[in-house]
């Protein structure tokens, strides 16, 4: 069966470990004898309430989650997230949104219908090939928090540092590179992610916030974007997405089994290198993002011409690679290099680069 996979280059839904999905595929009809999918399964049920206490005591152990911030597991996925945070976080009726590409964009459309947001950087102008420096931000001090979108799947681009703030939270879409290298948890008030790209499969997202944030939400907003009723009820307010949540906990298995973030960080460093390596000593593909700003979850680059650009895509599904195709709104080629992603699927795909370079100069 795992012989006639492609190598899936998706940006999400993206792909998955191999040894996941087999545990998955034998888990399906009978998890662990309980003579049911998982599924199936009661969310309140002792089966399924093992599943979910795991899967919260994994995440917190392969992220170092301090004790004062919560995990939630919510419905919506991260676009959710961007009216919900309005509603619970903007306190004092003001926000700081930095725009580095499509999603901080829409974060911050959406969070005009809820308040003040100044935007402190916006990308625009330079096709989003850049992370702003500290020098180039525009921050409020009196504000309730900064939002901002840690690596831009659409353009390949991803903060390399944490802006500094002066103590203003700040909140932080995680969604594609999550759980890719270590992270200090303490230097954000809110962490979110959408869980198809590193975490497993599609129909959850994951909040990790403060608790000191989350105390107080404005009235008259619906119960399910309560911060602290969901934190209340162990997000189990209403029935969570309980099939999803059981693949994170396999997934974070698998991270854990393989040594953690440290080695993950590695690993993808290794895998992006490969591929920027050659592409800045090629005359022929071009490299979208800012040398100092790439993705090392994200490769975004463009052959010579739109048209070449197809004649990779079409040609690169035939030796077996999928989802090579710039996002709609630049074109071009990305490749999603994920945890999951295998080093043996970069070489390929770089064997691949190499000989449509060849024979399209």
């Amino acid at each position: 069966m795992t012989q006639k996979r492609v190598y899936n280059f998706s940006a999400g839904p993206s792909t998955l470990p191999v040894s996941v999905l087999e545990e998955v595929a034998a888990q399906m009809l009978n998890y662990k004898d309980s003579g049911m999918s998982v599924m199936e399964m009661s969310h309140r049920s002792s089966s399924y309430l093992e599943i979910f206490n795991e899967t919260k005591a994994l995440l917190k152990k392969v992220l170092n989650i301090p004790d004062n911030y919560k995990i939630l597991f919510i419905q919506g996925g991260a676009t959710q997230q961007f009216s919900t945070i309005p509603l619970n976080l903007m306190k004092n009726g003001k926000a700081d949104y930095i725009i580095t590409g499509a999603f901080s964009k829409k974060a911050a459309q959406e969070a005009k219908k809820f308040g003040d947001v100044h935007i402190a950087y916006d990308g625009s102008d330079n096709k989003f090939k850049h992370i702003p420096t500290q020098d180039e931000l525009d921050l409020r001090e009196d504000t309730s928090y900064v939002h901002l979108c840690a690596n831009n799947t659409i353009y390949g681009t991803e903060w390399k540092y944490v802006p500094e703030t002066k103590g203003v939270p700040i909140v932080v879409d995680m969604s594609s590179n999550i759980l890719s290298k270590p992270i200090n948890v303490a230097d954000y008030g809110m962490i979110y992610a959408g869980a198809q790209k590193n975490m497993g499969i599609a129909g959850l997202g994951v909040v990790i916030v403060r608790e000191d944030l989350i105390t107080e939400h404005k009235e008259n907003i619906p119960v399910l974007m309560e911060y602290d009723t969901i934190a209340g009820n162990d997000s189990m307010y209403n029935t969570p997405p309980t099939f999803s949540i059981y693949v994170l906990g396999l997934v974070l298995e698998w991270i854990d089994s393989m040594g953690g973030l440290e080695v993950m960080q590695k690993k993808n460093i290794e895998k992006a290198q490969l591929l920027y390596d050659y592409l800045d000593q090629s005359d022929f593909y071009q490299a979208h993002s800012d040398a100092d700003n790439r993705s090392i979850m994200n490769v975004t680059f463009t052959c010579p011409n739109p048209d070449l650009d197809a004649k990779f895509v079409k040609e690169s599904i035939a030796a077996g690679m999928s989802n090579l195709k710039g996002h709609r709104s630049v074109g071009g080629i990305r490749a999603s290099i994920y945890n999951a992603m295998s080093l043996e699927g970069v070489e390929t795909l770089l064997e691949f680069m190499k000989k449509f370079e060849k024979e399209n100069k």
